[in-house]
């Protein structure tokens, strides 16, 4: 079986096809969603999800998350001693995701469809893959979030012609792309989008109001008093959603600080980031020849939709209601595997042509004449521009600009800029050419870009008919399948802490958190309870730990309201 996932800046999910539909795969602790967080211990053990996310509150050095938004760079993240880059933190959660679904299905989970954001280059949806690969995945292919956003609305199961756009703002990343529907064909016109924003910068805005108002400063906090803080902000950036305030809660060095924040006050404050918002969807519109009065449909995806100052925003700037039947945090999940299920064609899935597009134009490196024998070098020519459906192959003829010349090297680039060293480097390859003057040999150099990201390049000397191809499957530091069995190996001797286990550590963790938080009667009232709890452990009777438990939950939730 194949299974789709959605590999999120601050949640993950794994889903499967199965009774004529898409199905979310719960994970241990019961829960569909997986927060995108990892933890190492000294000894070399894996915290993910809830549990880790539990830890960083104690042990903040050992902690990691968003490390989404430093995919394909050479970021190290240093937990406990160890370092890891942010692929290799992506394929724990990964191996967690594909363990919970293992132990759902009764089945070994060998191949994944994996969506990436729209606006992911190259090197970002390469190190997504190689994360895969590391968790002993397959990963032949990736979906855009949006695209698997419209298969989960069943989109492709309609027979009316539509225009819409998907608006995707997840934890940490920002897509919208414009898609149209005709017939059984599923074309994404334009994407634009922010890979460094998302729901996370909406909580470090609440953060910000309530230490002005209270007279703090982030410098001032300890690590755990500032992931103390972020913790407060993301609950009142929630709860602010169904009220006109909210009382903003926060120990400081033994004392609770409390600040009064408005619903009004939050969302001038989050005035920036709206604003921030809008120029992608005016971009997207622009690169399809559309304007907003042209879409048909506004749907919604990303947990950071919920919030109501982002739907007012929306609905004013679209002057009509997005849908929003599905579940914002699942639907990208749900539609890749959908995409998982016609990748297996499945009989229950209606087949369906989805076309996407370059989110970057890919060109090269050239010199070129701006006044009469005046020339300039490392310009950026476009071979296959932004936008453009693929699979697609466009061809350009370069010229030589030196006399005798007898070699063209063709720098394969990705981006936008009209500087090649502003653009991302992808790889080159060099072919040699017959002496002659300047502008007499020509090479004609096509690039042929399919679905799975996959570039070649052919470059032919049109003068001998000699030419030399070569696939761009990655960039700087793309791993060969040696060095990923090696560093998978390298991997293996940390440890996921076991299914079983992972309930009673998350329960000790949230209570040594809050007792840590807490003062006085409470504090008293946490240790007692943490303290029977424990013994019950160390006994080893099942009924009296899950007594034990039950009985310390019921009083975490009583202190935590």
């Amino acid at each position: 079986m194949i299974v789709g996932i959605d590999l999120g800046t601050t949640n993950s999910l794994i889903a499967y096809f199965a009774d004529g539909e898409p199905k979310i795969i719960p994970n241990r602790l019961g829960k569909h969603l997986t927060p995108s967080v990892v933890s190492v211990d000294e000894e070399g053990n894996v915290y993910v999800g809830e549990t880790a996310r539990e830890r960083m509150s104690l042990y903040p050095d050992s902690v990691a998350q968003t490390f989404k938004r430093s995919m394909g760079t050479e970021r190290e993240y240093n937990l406990s001693g160890h370092k890891f880059k942010p692929e290799e933190l992506s394929s724990m959660v990964l191996r967690s995701l594909k363990e919970d679904a293992e132990a759902f299905l009764g089945e070994e989970i060998t191949e994944a469809v994996i969506s990436v954001p729209a606006y992911f280059d190259d090197k970002r949806r390469k190190a997504t893959k190689r994360a895969g690969e590391l968790a002993g995945l397959k990963v032949e292919r990736m979906i855009s979030e949006p695209t698997a956003a419209a298969v989960a609305y069943g989109l492709y199961d309609r027979t009316k012609d539509t225009r819409f756009l998907v608006f995707d703002l997840g934890g940490g990343t920002f897509d919208v792309s414009v898609l149209e529907l005709y017939h059984n064909i599923l074309e994404v016109r334009a994407v634009a989008g922010d890979n460094y924003l998302g729901g996370e910068d909406f909580t470090a805005v609440m953060a910000k109001l309530f230490l002005q108002k209270s007279g703090l400063s982030l410098q001032s906090l300890s690590e755990k008093e500032q992931v103390r803080l972020y913790r407060q902000a993301e609950k009142a950036k929630c709860d602010i959603n169904d009220t006109d305030k909210v009382t903003f809660g926060f120990l400081y060095k033994e004392e609770t600080k409390e600040a009064e924040i408005s619903a009004k006050e939050y969302e001038e404050a989050c005035e920036e980031l709206l604003m921030k918002i809008r120029e992608p969807v005016k971009k997207s519109l622009a690169d399809a020849g559309l304007k907003l009065s042209d879409i048909d449909e506004v749907l919604l995806i990303g947990g950071a939709t919920r919030l109501s100052i982002v739907r007012d925003f929306l609905i004013r700037l679209f002057r009509k209601f997005p849908d929003t039947k599905l579940n914002p945090d699942e639907t990208v999940a749900l539609g890749a595997a959908v995409q998982a299920a016609m990748k297996e064609r499945r009989e229950e899935v209606k087949e369906v042509i989805l076309t996407d597009v370059c989110s970057f134009t890919l060109g090269t490196e050239v010199v070129v004449e701006y006044e009469e024998g005046k020339f300039e070098d490392g310009r950026f020519c476009p071979i296959i521009e932004r936008n453009t459906v693929i699979p697609a192959s466009h061809t350009e003829r370069l010229f030589t600009v030196r006399d005798n010349q007898d070699k063209v090297r063709v720098r394969v680039l990705q981006g936008e800029s009209r500087f090649a060293r502003n653009n991302l480097y992808l790889g080159e390859l060099e072919i040699e050419v017959p002496k002659a003057p300047k502008g007499q040999e020509s090479v004609d150099v096509t690039y042929t870009y399919d679905i799975n990201s996959l570039l070649e390049v052919e470059v032919k000397v049109v003068s001998t008919g000699r030419s030399q191809k070569m696939i761009i499957k990655g960039q700087d530091n793309q791993m060969t399948d040696e060095e990923i069995q090696k560093r998978m190996e390298e991997l293996a001797y940390l440890k996921i802490q076991p299914r079983d286990y992972e309930e009673n550590r998350l329960v000790l963790l949230r209570a040594e958190r809050m007792y840590e938080e807490a003062l006085g009667e409470s504090r008293k009232k946490l240790d007692h309870y943490i303290t029977a709890f424990e013994a019950a452990l160390k006994r080893g009777d099942h009924d009296e730990i899950m007594d034990a438990r039950q009985d310390l939950n019921e009083v975490l939730e009583e202190e935590d309201k």
